[in-house]
């Protein structure tokens, strides 16, 4: 049997729905741009959202929206993938890589030992849908004057005593990838509670026009706009907007299917000899964009072979993720840091196949092949 690490769940409504737009005269930054940022502001809580190119972009538009730029220190965690990086040097400003907890979030202690003069803001990143000790990273951001960005990649459908992540801090940023708990293949979000942030962020996805196309096609001269601060080209199509919507509409139902998937593998490998469930304790407050293990001691072998004894075996796994001060263009950020906690987490983590459509049939063979591996 061959079981993938994800497979996505297109549905033939979402086929539908995007078949209907093809044949629509606005193709981008149009009338389902705007009921999809609707209805996700309706589902989130926040008063604003705004579509963009990516959940990277969204990420470096929140940044210059709340005045990041050149010289500036943003904390990051170092269990997280590249992007949430690579949105603050595009901004022109320095990540400090700060170390995660147990839950394989950014830890609240690290974060106060890295703050300095120049730190202007923290993006806590809501690991694998369940989300960070926000409470702690709120006092710290008040008590030292720091704005918060959420990185929300993972999270949609994830909440914080009873708000949901992204609504807590200054942006929350979104990602519609394959993988993600919706997809518009490309695609992300910013919500914002914040009228001055929204409409920077719109102007910027935008190349900096003071109008978008919808205002300009119903004034009789198109052109009549300005550019106050030029911005980029992360709009996010009518096409993309379509098939966010149409699974936006049926989330529960898929974060449904991802939850139980999680639980039975839990249920299966809770008690087995050299394995750890990442967030157990915490699993009815998870909505599982990713379902992680760690591979101890215990277990016989090692985590790496784990991974290539099931890919002998027709199942895909992967790791969540490499940390950042292992990579070549941000080891100058280590400096004297120790990373204890990321980096034994990536010597032992593996992420199991999750997606909705995942069959028990599925699961029941992954969780066989794996205690079948224990020596």
């Amino acid at each position: 049997m061959n079981v993938p690490l994800f497979e996505p769940w297109i549905s033939k409504k979402d086929i539908k729905q995007m078949i209907s737009v093809l044949k629509k005269p606005q193709l981008t930054d149009g009338p389902i741009l705007r009921k999809l940022e609707l209805e996700f502001s309706k589902f989130v809580g926040s008063k604003y959202a705004i579509g963009v190119s990516n959940g990277t972009s969204a990420l470096q538009l929140s940044l210059m929206s709340i005045g990041i730029n050149n010289g500036d220190e943003v904390i990051i965690p170092d269990m997280t993938f590249v992007a949430t990086a690579n949105a603050v040097i595009n901004c022109g400003a320095k990540p400090i890589l700060a170390d995660i907890d147990h839950t394989m979030n950014i830890s609240a202690q690290s974060i106060e030992k890295v703050i300095t003069k120049k730190t202007k803001a923290v993006i806590p990143v809501h690991f694998a849908g369940f989300s960070c000790e926000m409470d702690q990273i709120l006092e710290i951001s008040k008590r030292k004057k720091i704005d918060i960005v959420e990185d929300c990649a993972h999270s949609l459908g994830t909440y914080y005593k009873k708000k949901h992540v992204g609504t807590l801090g200054k942006t929350g940023c979104f990602s519609f990838y394959p993988t993600k708990n919706i997809t518009s293949i490309e695609g992300g979000m910013v919500i914002t509670n914040s009228q001055k942030i929204a409409q920077k962020v719109e102007s910027l996805r935008n190349h900096g026009l003071t109008k978008d196309l919808l205002q300009r096609n119903v004034n009789t001269k198109p052109w009549v706009y300005d550019i106050k601060k030029p911005g980029y080209n992360y709009r996010l199509d009518e096409l993309r907007s379509s098939l966010a919507m149409s699974q936006l509409f049926r989330i529960n139902d898929i974060a449904k299917r991802r939850i139980n998937a999680a639980k039975y593998y839990a249920e299966k490998l809770k008690d087995q000899k050299g394995i750890e469930i990442v967030n157990l304790k915490n699993i009815d407050h998870h909505v599982f964009h990713l379902f992680i293990i760690r591979i101890k001691n215990g277990f016989g072998i090692s985590r790496d072979q784990v991974h290539e004894k099931l890919f002998k075996k027709g199942i895909k796994t992967t790791v969540h993720y490499k940390p950042l001060h292992l990579f070549s263009y941000l080891k100058e950020r280590k400096g004297n840091k120790k990373f204890y906690n990321s980096t034994n987490a990536y010597k032992e983590c593996i992420t199991l196949p999750l997606f909705p459509t995942i069959t028990k049939k599925q699961q029941d063979y992954v969780i066989h092949t794996l205690l079948q591996l224990q020596k």
